[in-house]
């Protein structure tokens, strides 16, 4: 922990977007990556091949679908850590396209449960991770939000298909501007970004992005200055309509 000024906070970091956001913060002066996974096993291994590079970064279990394991989490980062000073909300799913439907689940076909379930990890995990973390961002009077949005949540540009990974989408950018709002007179900045289509697990290989490019702009949200924007909406560190 030595030099160690500031505690970054990833989910869904084992791979893809997550896994490269941690490589690029942790490759920052004085900040301490936490790599989180519901999957321990997998965590673990993400995490030693960023350790084997003498890269600052530790594990920790955590299920953003969970209300426990967020609890539980973020009662250790108290205890281990004493404080929270960037967030960034990278779990996501896309579950949509495993419906029968070929239109991806249109709006007439998607079941309750699809959204409900999309809900869950896309939006109620941030929300419940921040009521748990901002605390600490308080405390010291610091604080990075960045939540991974896409253009599929953007109402300016709203398509069809995929329901309930636009309605998730939607929301985060939402709550985005309701935190906004409510920590205005906090040095606690949060902004929303989109990756673009980004060749990981859920961007398939067909995707035009990498995942370094895909990271960058959560990696430049996450170390801004204290004057820096909030409550904005991100692609390529430049500003787009919500």
């Amino acid at each position: 922990m030595k030099n160690i000024q500031k505690i970054a906070v990833v989910t869904g970091a084992n791979r893809g977007i997550g896994f490269e956001i941690c490589r690029q913060l942790a490759r920052k002066k004085d900040i301490l990556v936490i790599l989180t996974s519901r999957d321990e096993k997998k965590g673990l291994k993400a995490c030693e091949e960023l350790q084997k590079k003498e890269l600052p970064v530790r594990f920790e279990e955590l299920d953003v679908a969970s209300a426990a394991s967020i609890q539980r989490f973020a009662q250790k980062i108290k205890k281990d850590y004493g404080r929270c000073d960037i967030l960034i909300n990278n779990a996501g799913i896309l579950i949509d396209r495993e419906s029968d439907d070929v239109n991806y689940s249109g709006i007439l076909e998607t079941k309750v449960e699809t959204i409900r379930k999309t809900m869950e990890t896309n939006v109620y995990g941030p929300l419940l991770l921040c009521q748990a973390l901002v605390p600490l961002m308080k405390k010291n009077n610091y604080g990075r939000i960045v939540n991974l949005s896409s253009g599929m949540g953007q109402l300016s540009d709203m398509g069809g298909g995929y329901t309930g990974y636009r309605l998730s989408k939607v929301s985060i950018n939402a709550l985005t501007r309701i935190w906004t709002a409510e920590l205005k007179d906090k040095n606690i900045l949060v902004n929303s970004m989109c990756p673009g289509w980004v060749k990981t697990e859920m961007g398939g290989s067909e995707a035009t992005r990498s995942v370094e490019e895909g990271a960058d702009t959560a990696v430049w949200l996450a170390i801004l200055p204290d004057n820096g924007p909030r409550g904005k909406f991100f692609r390529d560190r430049k500003e787009i309509p919500w």
